[in-house]
């Protein structure tokens, strides 16, 4: 970014070996095999990517939460009140296929490393979609993924419950296989010291339903995180997505979308960039994109899935 550009932004934005050296010699408590495991279909995350850009970001994460719990100290005292842990949250937005669900797996194991904040949950606000069977009363399966698929009354309330240091709580858990919610299978959530909160529209404000509180998720965040990449490229790794799934998930009796799984390449190429166009790259454009600018953090990434820059809010 040019000099002059970035003095009138809000971000200042910093190349991967800029970033880097905010790790300030924090040892990476990470190694490849653990990796392997947080990545996701098809999306490439070195072990060298993680010490340059998500562990200083850890640090900085760290830095937050140490700060925020001692305001909370400080608050209580002064209210002359004890009252429960109220958790650190961070909010991860970003597109369909654009690897946010990688680099939350990521940031909970490294944040779970620093000795301040050991307990850190996931959850994923694919599980608060309304059901197949209400989706399809409603006519909205060809608008999965958009704000109104979601049942935007009971994630405010776990928000809410969560915010408000509640304990034993429980959200609901979305089978990509079987590609709807799953009855009786909850993710528990027991005041950790902090909660990451991954999905697509979760930067997003707008007219709330007639009688419903003018509240958004966002407004429970204390961090939030844009995963961003160019238009073309997401739809490159959604299409390459697809074709992995072809060849895995969607060939099990119980898949969704197993309907797939005899398609050629050609035309799995063709219904994945279809499917591509009419609903995803739509949500991205109308509603996801627009909400960049409220995250406190973006990371952007390059054709190759790896991260070229970063733009941190300036306070």
């Amino acid at each position: 970014m040019d000099d002059s550009i970035e003095q009138h932004s809000p971000y200042r934005r910093f190349t991967v070996e800029q970033w880097a050296e905010l790790r300030h010699k924090t040892p990476l408590p990470l190694t490849e095999d653990e990796l392997e495991q947080l990545r996701g279909i098809n999306v490439k995350v070195s072990i060298d990517e993680v010490a340059q850009v998500y562990l200083p970001l850890s640090r900085l994460l760290s830095l937050y939460v140490e700060s925020v719990m001692a305001l909370n100290r400080g608050t209580r005292q002064f209210m002359g009140v004890e009252s429960g842990k109220v958790p650190f949250i961070i909010g991860i937005a970003g597109s369909v296929a654009v690897g946010k669900s990688t680099v939350a797996r990521i940031l909970q194991t490294l944040l779970k490393r620093w000795p301040e904040h050991p307990k850190v949950d996931l959850v994923t606000t694919d599980g608060f979609l309304h059901p197949t069977a209400e989706l399809e009363r409603r006519n909205l399966m060809h608008r999965k993924g958009f704000p109104e698929s979601f049942d935007r009354a009971a994630l405010l309330q776990f928000m809410y419950d969560v915010k408000s240091g509640r304990r034993n709580l429980r959200a609901p858990v979305y089978s990509h296989l079987h590609y709807d919610i799953m009855p009786d299978q909850f993710v528990e959530v027991d005041q950790p010291d902090i909660l990451i909160v991954e999905g697509l529209n979760v930067l997003q404000t707008g007219r709330p339903g007639k009688g419903e509180p003018l509240t958004f998720v966002s407004d429970y965040f204390d961090y939030s995180i844009y995963i961003d990449a160019d238009s073309e490229i997401i739809q490159q790794w959604y299409v390459e997505r697809f074709l992995s799934l072809r060849e895995t998930v969607f060939r099990q009796p119980d898949a969704y979308f197993k309907h797939f799984a005899d398609l050629d390449t050609e035309e799995a190429t063709s219904t994945a960039k279809d499917i591509w166009r009419t609903i995803n790259h739509v949500n991205l454009v109308e509603n996801i994109l627009p909400t960049r600018q409220r995250a406190k953090l973006i990371l952007h990434k390059g054709d190759n899935h790896a991260i070229d820059w970063v733009e941190l809010r300036k306070l």
